[in-house]
């Protein structure tokens, strides 16, 4: 069975699982060192380990490589994808063919290239328009592995730094407005995107991404796409049937009121088949959690569920919020559904700028004041 020194420094690129560990920017997310270091401090190989608010799935995919059964839940396509692409990248030269596929039909939706707004003209060039487009209309992602490979990877590389992406100069992680970027690239001399070819661009990422090899997950382990509150009775049906119980809970749940995932990602969602403008999504699982009663709800729907399926010696791990709603309703539920647990926090002050300062609009705080908590429940 795989250790943890098996896998080397994840913070490297040495090996398959090191070099597949980080996939995906996703702002949001658990240190992919801490993900490992608890799935290996707190279960068993060959133990069934729970993460019912995914995000990029880095718990799941540390739980399957070091040989724990692993099952998170993500609603978001994004964060689904790029987990679903760790646990099983398909086969790179499918890949690649995929690629080539998209590139050529490429010319069909040059009409469309010259339609789009003038954000997406002063952000990717024009044959980068096209092949987007085409891969926006034409990758099954949601049901052909293939096709999910090459979307998780394009949704990577879709933004960044000039040079680094296929975009004019915009953050990696989190997509700027419409309004906004326009006028920074106008002020700071970017009216013009760079002249990209999208298939030489995206085929040298993929050789790179595959120069190691893949990770060998042996263990039953896969992220569901959808509500966790919806889809979390499939893994109670599932484990019911073969009398599962899972040893360990680790999760970190969306903060009440920091960010909206959906609008902060819209260039991206756009790729996958979404609005041509950031929006707020009007599902009130996947936008920003302004009511309180809608975020209190939320946790207890789905942490009360899990509860049904975990062992009575099961570790409870969460990651939250240090602001005082968050904290206190987080310890409140849990205590309500682990009573017999013994509950410590450990305090986890920033040490540098995070998704809570850049991107809380709503929540002016002290500096001093922002921060993380971890959540322990153990028997």
């Amino acid at each position: 069975m795989r250790s943890l020194e098996d896998v080397g420094n994840l913070k490297g690129n040495s090996n398959a699982y090191t070099r597949w560990a980080t996939f995906g920017p996703y702002y949001a997310m658990f240190p992919i060192d801490f993900a490992f270091d608890i799935v290996n401090k707190y279960s068993e190989p060959d133990d069934y380990i729970l993460d019912p608010f995914a995000g990029r799935c880095s718990s799941v995919y540390a739980g399957g490589v070091l040989g724990r059964n692993s099952f998170g839940i993500e609603i978001n396509p994004v964060g689904w994808l790029y987990g679903n692409t760790k646990l099983q990248p398909a086969e790179k030269q499918e890949v690649l063919n995929r690629l080539l596929d998209i590139y050529n039909s490429r010319n069909n939706y040059t009409g469309q290239a010259y339609q789009l707004s003038r954000f997406f003209r002063m952000c990717f060039c024009v044959e980068v328009r096209k092949f987007l487009l085409a891969a926006r209309t034409e990758l099954n992602w949601k049901e052909n592995n293939v096709d999910a490979t090459l979307m998780s990877i394009l949704l990577i590389y879709l933004h960044g730094k000039l040079g680094e992406g296929l975009s004019n100069q915009m953050r990696q992680t989190k997509a700027m407005g419409v309004n906004y970027s326009i006028r920074w690239w106008t002020e700071n001399g970017y009216e013009k995107p760079p002249k990209i070819n999208p298939l030489e661009f995206i085929a040298k990422r993929i050789e790179w991404r595959y120069a190691k090899g893949t990770p060998e997950i042996e263990t039953e382990s896969k992220v569901i796409f959808g509500d966790a509150t919806i889809e979390i009775e499939t893994l109670i049906e599932k484990a019911n049937q073969k009398n599962i119980k899972f040893s360990l809970l680790f999760t970190s749940p969306p903060y009440w009121s920091i960010v909206d995932y959906y609008s902060d990602q819209w260039l991206r969602l756009w790729l996958l088949g979404g609005s041509t403008k950031p929006k707020f999504n009007p599902d009130k699982h996947k936008r920003r959690f302004n009511s309180k009663i809608d975020y209190y709800n939320l946790l207890d729907t789905v942490f009360g569920r899990c509860a049904e399926i975990m062992a009575d010696d099961a570790t409870i791990f969460v990651r939250t919020d240090a602001r005082k709603f968050t904290l206190e309703t987080t310890i409140e539920i849990l205590k309500k559904y682990f009573p017999n647990h013994l509950l410590r926090q450990q305090p986890k002050p920033f040490k540098k700028r995070t998704q809570t300062e850049l991107f809380n609009h709503t929540n002016k705080l002290p500096k001093d004041k922002y921060g993380e908590v971890d959540i322990i429940l153990t028997r």
